[in-house]
């Protein structure tokens, strides 16, 4: 795993009043000074991400989805979703192709409503779309369905598996409202490895990670091994 950049190798001069127990900032200065370390660190991440040659992605994307197979197993008749992606994401399209192929039902992430839960709506090679939030590709058409598997792109991602994401706060705000929570797995690069992003109490941890490089578990539950 590449070296963390060394202007993020120390914590922020407010990170020792950060509450010991879970991270969070005691007081409202502190979570502007979290917000503030956030967007400067999802800038540079973003950056990187965009700069990885176009001959490397399609080799590094099978190395992501090699991992991600490995670790959720047999998919049939499991509703996956995925992701259309956007600034350099990994690209899974061809991923969901297959899983479809091997039994899944995939579904990709709708925002409906500013500051509201998403929905998940099923997807189909060639089947209608239209442009939402970001100009990102959703389904037009269909009933929400209730994933088993979410997966979600990472900007960047701490040993316990928080992910630091786009600031909209769209992705745990979804996962805080659902009756049941499914299989939450990231995918991002290697270099989007922070020492953390001070999580903040609305913040959820992911299942595992997966990187071209590794499978990632939560350093809490380490010893018991990745999903």
């Amino acid at each position: 795993m590449p070296a963390e950049d060394a202007s993020f190798a120390s914590p922020p001069c407010f990170a020792h009043e950060l509450d010991a127990a879970t991270g969070a900032p005691v007081d409202a200065q502190q979570a502007r000074d979290v917000a503030r370390w956030r967007r400067a660190a999802r800038e540079r991440l973003i950056a990187a991400r965009q700069a990885i040659p176009v001959a490397d992605r399609a080799r590094l994307d099978a190395a992501i989805v090699a991992r991600l197979d490995a670790a959720l197993g047999d998919l049939t008749g499991r509703v996956v979703s995925a992701y259309w992606p956007f600034r350099g994401e990994p690209d899974l399209r061809g991923w969901m192709e297959t899983a479809r192929a091997r039994g899944a039902r995939c579904a990709l992430p709708v925002v409906v409503e500013k500051a509201a839960p998403m929905i998940f709506r099923l997807w189909t090679p060639g089947a209608p779309l239209t442009r939402g939030v970001w100009n990102i590709p959703v389904p037009a058409e269909g009933a929400a369905v209730a994933p088993d598997v979410v997966i979600a792109p990472v900007v960047g991602f701490d040993p316990d598996c928080y992910r630091l994401g786009y600031g909209g706060g769209y992705f745990d705000r979804t996962l805080a409202a659902m009756a049941r929570r499914p299989v939450v797995a990231g995918v991002g690069h290697a270099f989007a490895a922070l020492p953390t992003i001070y999580p903040q109490p609305h913040d959820i941890p992911l299942d595992f990670i997966a990187t071209p490089e590794a499978l990632i578990a939560p350093r809490r539950a380490g010893k018991e091994g990745t999903p």
